[in-house]
């Protein structure tokens, strides 16, 4: 159950910032024709081995290079969205609040209770996912961004 709740809160935190990061649907469109960039940068960050390995992971293939081509579709910037979100709730509120300005806010009413006013269930099950120390490199890789696009929200002093 705590896998769920953990996924939930991911999931969560990356569509808010997909959909505040690609706010049309010309957008989702061009992001999905041009590729969004890779996970380079974010695994030299995270100190994996997996950003020496992607070069030759573009195309499809079998063994380990078939099994590295989801890389090439890491978006780092709505991770970075995504990974400040996880870690500041009154963030996440402010963000699901500047949907209503998407093509998507208006599409689907949904309620990102998880990642907005997490209850004490969802924080033991993501208690590592969702601390800001462990965050930090990432977030912070496109957070002043972030904070740009909900400005005028006035929760964002976190």
């Amino acid at each position: 159950m705590q896998r769920g709740l953990a996924e939930a809160q991911a999931r969560q935190a990356v569509t808010v910032a997909a959909w505040l990061c690609y706010p049309t649907e010309l957008d989702a469109q061009l992001v999905v024709l041009t590729g969004p960039g890779g996970s380079e940068r974010l695994d030299r960050i995270a100190g994996t081995k997996a950003h020496a390995r992607t070069a030759g992971a573009d195309t499809e293939g079998e063994g380990e290079r078939g099994s590295e081509a989801w890389r090439s579709w890491v978006d780092e910037v709505v991770a970075s969205w995504a990974a400040c979100l996880l870690s500041h709730p009154d963030l996440a509120a402010a963000a699901t609040r500047a949907l209503a300005g998407t093509d998507h806010g208006s599409a689907v009413p949904l309620a990102f209770h998880r990642l907005t006013r997490p209850r004490a269930a969802d924080h033991e099950a993501a208690a590592l996912m969702g601390h800001p120390d462990l965050l930090a490199p990432t977030a912070r890789l496109h957070r002043p961004r972030l904070l740009a696009r909900l400005d005028g929200e006035p929760t964002l002093t976190g």
